[in-house]
C-alpha cells in the first residue's frame, strides 16, 4: 500500500507485470471469499504443458448455428470442453475447429 486515497480507497504498488491494472482499490469492493469444491480441479486429472500452461481439449461438438455479420454467414460450433463444469459449452468459429480438431467432424 503506497497511500490511502479516500475513506475506503487505497494506492497499491503494483509490479510492472500488472501495469494495465487500475492501482486503486476500494476496499468497500472486496467480499469475503467463500471455498466452493465444486468449481475446483483435480491436478491429477490435467495434463499440464512444459510451461505449466493447460490447454483445454474439446470434447464434443453439441450444436451447429451460422451466425450473419453484415453480408458474410460465420459457421459456428458449440464445444463441450473435457473437465469443463455442468457440460459447460462455448461457441467458437467452425473453420478453426476443423483446422485444430479434425477428429470432431
Amino acid at each position: 500500500i503506497i497511500e490511502r486515497v479516500g475513506e475506503v480507497a487505497y494506492r497499491l504498488a503494483l509490479p510492472p507485470t500488472m501495469s494495465g491494472i487500475h492501482d486503486v482499490f476500494y476496499v468497500s469492493q472486496l467480499r469475503k471469499f467463500v471455498p466452493d469444491s465444486s468449481v475446483t480441479v483435480d491436478l491429477d486429472s490435467i495434463e499440464l504443458e512444459s510451461n505449466m500452461t493447460f490447454q483445454p481439449q474439446p470434447a464434443r461438438i453439441v450444436d451447429r448455428d451460422v451466425r450473419n455479420l453484415r453480408n458474410r454467414s460465420i459457421p459456428v460450433v458449440k464445444v463441450v470442453w473435457e473437465g469443463s463444469l455442468d457440460g459447460e459449452a462455448t461457441w467458437e468459429l467452425e473453420s478453426e475447429m476443423l483446422k485444430q480438431y479434425p477428429h470432431l467432424f
